[in-house]
């Protein structure tokens, strides 16, 4: 080993900065240049667009002008923007009375559906400010106890909860209308005292033992968690394993150093704002408690052209239309809710900061490690490429990174599935309604079978419309994947090690400021100093200063009640509409200009700083990855080996599962209209159903095993477990009538079904005319003449 000061050591330090600098400077070109060619290629389109619109419409003036029009039209078009005028004025003045309310009731979830308290988190221990709602289905909807139960766990991220069931056409509204019962966890605005998120962790398990105490007879509950009720979601499930049911978490921020160059800003912030120490000192300046506002306001900073001029345009250009959806989303924007210190902390380093829910390093309280491998229950992983606050790098990420691969995920009997949007936005998510209709109701419906899926990595696909309205449906198919798809999304994880710098830096200033400004600024604040910097928080004062507190909002409120009854809009065709519908366009793309200008500066700034050869030795302890076997040492796991050893043990249940694994990996894909076949024969026919589900997920994560490792083997083995020729023509013809005609096989699982005839000493395969259309279990009036009954 070199000396620690030797010449040798110094030049070989030298040559690694000298190359990381090298890397640096490439990078920074290449970022400056993905940015400069969106910035031109978007805003070139914009302007093009812009002129393509208002070339027609200066022609239409002039039209105007020579026909003696022009003073009529322009006079219509000032009748008209004046009026309108005063009605956004008003709505903003309702938007601030309804804060008022709504603040005044206790910000109350803005769900649209009638609930009652099943079980409030006020009277745990410990006690937390979460409480459980049942929702009662609307007139015209019924549920039924047997079928699983739903809990939808909505974000805490600053707004109050209920955003989940906002429109009738939502999670919520999907899942009621399938008839399952559904739940609903929200909270309080002031957390309780002390809170923490272990306690909230051991809230929520507490209203799943509820539920399930509720619905004796019905599966486990399935837990939808939407953005950081994602995380809370897997969070839950890793430490309590054995409660949940299928997992679906919708624009989880989980891997959060994850995105790619020229993309997704909002991971530089933490790198650039001062990593935990902001949330602290805010923390410090609200008397212990962090105010979600704060939180508001970093989101609308995203997009600024539509959330400080965009959305007010169009208010202002069809104040009648919009009106309703803006002041019902606007109460759910404006409901800022609040943590307590030490959640808010938690937060930030261990997810946002530290990236350690990801790398299996986070820790909910002292002793209790994360590790999203303890998972048992199926997860549903949906992202967009459209979402600026959740890319899918982020969503999606965290599976690479606790997996060795895709064997490991099938190893452990984990069915991990994912689905990509092209284009929704983060809120869009759980907010759109068309997203609601196919998206998440393709989802439901696929809960009732994801039970009976190969245990693997898939990504679901939704194709192929048919139908219309209440009776359109899609094609629905769960295609395997590998790792290797998953980086596809990704241009590289090469950038995520100036992350690590972030995260040590954040370590140190915060053990810093605990013990130098802290308690001077703690000492500073009292509640009432707190009280005052909340309530004048611009996120509430833009808010406040419309309502009636404002006394010239009053002169709004008659005036806009005399403009509702002499109301005349301008005609829909009048040129100066055009124009200020083009002036709108331009005044958002100016704040979207800016932005984009903005974000290339982030980005730069980012990586200029925590890119150099010094950052890269102090973030070094950080900048690490899960510790992770290696691939080919899978095999040699004790389960798997004793599981290998028992290839040739079993029964027609066994031979029967294990096929129609053979069948699926020979496909690669699997249709829902297959997976929902065999999840009613596993889950209603004998002998299957006697299994039980443990003792069935039991059996399919072992035959998944087999066929993985040891494939020839688990067909040779086939005649073992089906000894009479009455179990063998019964099994192979449950298999076929689960896969389905053999005109629509893929020619590899053709070749799969003859081979497995063969090995059976079964007729060959020949025509699609000798495969069955009915369940021939179901054939038997007698179970114990089943072929099925003659099982090992």
């Amino acid at each position: 080993m070199l000396p620690l000061y030797s010449p040798e050591n110094f030049l070989r330090r030298e040559a690694e900065d000298g190359s990381i600098q090298a890397t640096l400077a490439q990078e920074l070109g290449e970022i400056a240049s993905i940015h400069m060619r969106k910035i031109a290629s978007s805003h070139g389109a914009r302007l093009r667009k812009a002129w393509d619109e208002l070339s027609p419409l200066l022609g239409r003036l002039q039209d105007a002008a020579i026909h003696g029009e022009f003073g009529k039209e322009a006079s219509d078009y000032a009748r008209d923007a004046a009026q309108r005028f005063i009605l956004t004025l008003d709505i903003l003045r309702a938007r601030g009375n309804n804060d008022i309310i709504h603040e005044r009731a206790g910000t109350p979830p803005v769900l649209i559906y009638d609930y009652e308290i099943a079980l409030d988190g006020r009277g745990l221990n410990p006690p937390v400010n979460y409480y459980l709602l049942k929702i009662k289905p609307p007139a015209g909807v019924e549920t039924f106890d047997w079928k699983r139960p739903y809990l939808i766990i909505d974000p805490r991220a600053g707004h109050g909860a209920g955003i989940g069931g906002f429109k009738p056409d939502s999670q919520v509204g999907v899942a009621l209308h399938d008839g399952h019962p559904v739940y609903f966890t929200v909270f309080h605005p002031m957390p309780e005292p002390d809170q923490t998120l272990a306690g909230v962790m051991r809230a929520e398990a507490s209203f799943v033992a509820e539920i399930r105490r509720r619905h004796p007879s019905a599966p486990k509950p399935i837990i939808v968690g939407n953005c950081q009720g994602g995380w809370a979601a897997l969070v839950l499930a890793a430490v309590n394993p054995e409660i949940t049911g299928p997992l679906v978490v919708n624009g989880a921020p989980v891997a959060t150093w994850s995105g790619r160059k020229g993309e997704n800003p909002m991971r530089y912030n933490g790198g650039l704002l001062g990593g935990v120490l902001p949330a602290l000192f805010l923390s410090d300046l609200g008397a212990g408690v962090f105010d979600g506002a704060h939180l508001v306001s970093n989101f609308e900073a995203l997009n600024p052209g539509r959330n400080f001029f965009g959305k007010y345009f169009d208010l202002y250009a069809q104040p009648e239309k919009v009106r309703p959806a803006f002041l019902d989303f606007e109460r759910w924007w404006g409901g800022f809710h609040f943590m307590n210190e030490a959640e808010i902390h938690w937060i930030v380093e261990q997810i946002f900061i530290g990236n350690r829910l990801a790398r299996g390093e986070a820790r909910i309280e002292r002793g209790r490690r994360l590790d999203l491998k303890a998972i048992r229950s199926p997860i549903i992983v949906f992202a967009s490429r459209g979402d600026n606050i959740t890319p899918p790098q982020q969503a999606l990420n965290w599976i690479v990174d606790t997996y060795v691969d895709e064997h490991e995920i099938r190893i452990r009997g984990q069915r991990i599935i994912y689905m990509i949007h092209d284009k929704v936005g983060h809120l869009g998510i759980f907010v759109s309604s068309s997203i609601a209709k196919k998206e998440h109701s393709e989802v439901t419906s696929t809960m009732k079978t994801i039970e009976a899926l190969a245990p693997g990595l898939y990504e679901m696909t939704i194709d192929e419309a048919s139908g219309e309205g209440v009776h359109e449906r899609f094609l629905v198919s769960f295609h395997e994947r590998k790792m290797s798809d998953l980086a596809a999304f990704d241009d590289s994880r090469d950038d995520e090690k100036a992350f690590g710098a972030v995260s040590r830096l954040s370590e140190l200033g915060s053990e810093l400021y605990d013990m130098t400004v802290r308690p001077v600024v703690q000492a500073s604040v009292s509640h009432r100093t707190a009280d005052f910097l909340r309530k004048t928080h611009p996120s509430r004062l833009q808010r406040r200063m419309f309502s009636d507190e404002n006394p010239a909002m009053k002169l709004v409120a008659g005036a806009a009640e005399n403009v509702a009854g002499s109301r005349q809009p301008a005609q829909a065709d009048n040129p100066f509409l055009g124009l200020e519908k083009v002036w709108g366009e331009g005044i958002v793309q100016m704040f979207d200009f800016w932005r984009d200008l903005r974000d290339a500066a982030y980005e730069m700034t980012f990586f200029g700083l925590y890119g150099t050869p010094w950052m890269a030795r102090l973030g070094a302890p950080n900048a690490y990855q899960r510790k992770q076997i290696d691939a080919g040492e899978l095999a040699h796991l004790p389960e798997v080996e004793e599981i290998l050893l028992a290839v040739d043990r079993g029964g027609f249940d066994v031979a029967v599962i294990r096929m129609l694994i053979l069948m699926a990996e020979s496909r690669g894909a699997v249709r829902r209209d297959r997976l929902e076949r065999s999840a009613k024969v596993l889950s209603q026919d004998e002998p299957f159903v006697s299994l039980g589900a443990e003792n069935r997920a039991k059996i399919i994560r072992e035959q998944t095993i087999l066929v993985e490792f040891a494939r020839e083997r688990a067909i040779e083995t086939l005649p073992n477990l089906l000894p009479s020729p009455d179990e063998r023509r019964g099994a192979i013809e449950l298999v076929e009538y689960i896969a389905g005609s053999v005109d629509e096989m893929e020619p590899n699982t053709v070749k799969t079904l003859e081979r497995l005839r063969a090995v059976l000493d079964l007729p060959p395969l020949v025509t699609a005319s000798g495969t069955t259309s009915a369940d021939p279990l179901l054939a038997y009036s007698d179970p114990a003449q089943s072929p099925s009954s003659a099982k090992a």
